[in-house]
């Protein structure tokens, strides 16, 4: 769990939006490059075929064990599979990543105002993405599955943020792009906002980071 020691902040208890919790693949980074490459290493391995979409689309939200579990099915090939990631270096992986249109931009306007945090089913490759971006001091808190007992869509990972920043669930709101991230909102009691996914029920969608801030607006002022 990766933490910035920076003051907390002297939130009120108004119920205005004090942070903004992001997801990370899919809505800090477009990661389906990667993933695609990570899991068809993995089927390549067992003589399996290719990534279908359906199968993409499950491993972009997912954590890496649920994964291997949906993908292989067999614990023995599961248990491998672990093993070679262990051992693979997954800086090609990174390298794949991309970010977001707008992020930047977004989160430079976001800390002047908000503390913000990232709550992600990633594991072990997280430090580096960090690092790669250099998006360390922009967030106050990243919780991974790693850091937590049960990943999402359980809402430990959230309630371990809204605990750090000493903040109650209607002072946060989550951007996610899947079902697992508005499910996880849903059981925190966080506003939910839909990052590109019309589809999603959320209390407000963006398609692009631009269109963030007016909607920060409407809870907190800036």
């Amino acid at each position: 769990m990766s933490r910035n020691t920076a003051d907390k902040g002297n939130f009120g208890s108004d119920g205005a939006i004090k942070a903004v919790i992001f997801d990370c693949d899919g809505v800090i980074v477009d990661s389906r490059a990667a993933n695609a490459s990570l899991y068809n290493q993995f089927l390549s391995h067992f003589n399996k075929e290719a990534l279908n979409e359906d199968q993409l689309n499950y491993v972009h939200c997912h954590t890496l064990q649920e994964s291997l579990k949906f993908l292989l099915g067999d614990d023995s090939l599961i248990r491998e599979a672990e093993r070679l990631w262990q051992d693979m270096d997954y800086e090609p992986l990174i390298e794949l990543l991309t970010l977001q249109p707008g992020l930047m931009e977004c989160l430079e306007l976001l800390r002047r105002h908000y503390k913000t945090a990232i709550a992600t089913s990633r594991t072990r490759t997280m430090g580096q993405l960090l690092e790669r971006f250099e998006l360390n001091p922009y967030f106050d808190l990243v919780v991974t599955s790693l850091d937590v007992h049960h990943p999402k869509p359980h809402p430990e990972s959230v309630n371990k943020i809204l605990s750090y920043l000493d903040i109650t669930p209607d002072e946060a709101c989550y951007i996610g792009d899947s079902d697992v991230d508005r499910e996880t909102s849903e059981r925190a009691g966080v506003l939910f906002i839909a990052y590109c996914n019309e589809e999603l029920k959320a209390a407000h969608h963006v398609s692009h980071f631009d269109e963030l801030i007016p909607i920060l607006k409407q809870y907190s002022r800036m």
